[in-house]
């Protein structure tokens, strides 16, 4: 179970880091942003269902081992939720009125969300170091 978890926070922690400093930025360098715009509105929602159902299996198989890696993992499931159903739609609906600042503001929000996620999975992937597989 421990092994499981530990790839189960490792692929949260990396695809949320490739999703946002990979996938993202490149489509906004490769594709013309009338395109890229769209395109990664489509991906958003499935994006935040990766985060939320990872972060679920990785809290699971955790919880017997290190109940606060559960708990923060259980906190991103938590976050992740408002997120897709409130912020990105607010988001959309910011960009489709042509809010620009209310778009930079709620854009802004949902990049500090996932930073802070990003930042979580690394304490539970350095618990697996320091605490978990010791």
């Amino acid at each position: 179970m421990l092994v499981a978890a530990l790839l189960a926070t490792s692929l949260l922690f990396g695809g949320m880091v490739l999703y946002s400093f990979g996938f993202a930025a490149f489509l906004f360098t490769a594709l013309p942003a009338n395109v890229a715009g769209p395109t990664i509105r489509r991906a958003f929602p499935h994006f935040y269902l990766f985060v939320m159902l990872s972060a679920a299996a990785a809290a699971g198989l955790v919880w017997a081992h290190d109940a606060l890696a559960a708990g923060l993992l259980a906190l991103i499931v938590v976050t992740t939720i408002p997120a897709r159903q409130v912020l990105m739609p607010a988001i959309n609906r910011a960009t489709d009125a042509g809010a620009k600042s209310r778009f930079k503001w709620l854009h802004g929000l949902s990049v500090a969300i996932t930073l802070v996620h990003i930042g979580l999975a690394g304490v539970v992937l350095t618990r697996f170091l320091t605490t978990v597989l010791t």
